[in-house]
């Protein structure tokens, strides 16, 4: 199989569906934003199902739906937990590229309203900072590329994510 895949990873707001579908769309691939296949599959929305099946539950869907992912010439937006999940991030990386989209703590706050609102993957007690330096290394350990996005408007972040990739995928 054609291995070109793009997967965006990194924390939540940093804008991988946003960034993802506009990609997708100067690319000519298709788009495919994984925490909507997850609610797909499911049958629930993101925060219910953290909220019944509470964290480890949803990691094993969220890796299962994730490593279930077969697909070419598609940008793949991840939700920001899916690096906790070793086999579907193996699997992302054996279909194409693994994109990192990078921005600081502060940048990120600013961005971020209610997270629980978001789906987002917190543990008691758990603050953004926790969860940013508890995931920061597993972006970068997973990561082909890795673009910053700091002080960068979505065209500003999406010209040097093109000009990253350019050349890194194959036709």
């Amino acid at each position: 199989m054609n291995k070109n895949n793009i997967t965006l990873i990194g924390m939540p707001g940093v804008g991988k569906s946003t960034l993802g579908v506009v990609l997708a769309k100067v690319l000519g691939y298709q788009f495919l934003d994984a925490d909507l296949l997850i609610q797909k599959e499911e049958k629930r929305r993101l925060w219910q199902i953290i909220e019944q099946e509470g964290v480890e539950g949803f990691k094993a869907i969220e890796n299962r739906v994730n490593a279930s992912i077969e697909t070419e010439s598609t940008v793949i937006a991840t939700g920001g937990s899916v690096v906790y999940c070793e086999e579907a991030m193996e699997h992302l990386k054996s279909i194409g590229k693994v994109v990192y989209l990078e921005l600081s703590l502060q940048a990120l706050s600013k961005r971020l309203g209610n997270l629980k609102g978001r789906g987002v993957l917190l543990k008691e007690g758990q603050t953004l900072q926790d969860l940013y330096e508890e995931r920061v290394p597993l972006y970068e350990k997973y990561a082909d590329i890795v673009v910053s996005e700091e002080g960068k408007d979505l065209e500003a972040s999406l010209q040097s994510l093109l000009d990253r990739i350019q050349g890194k995928i194959t036709d």
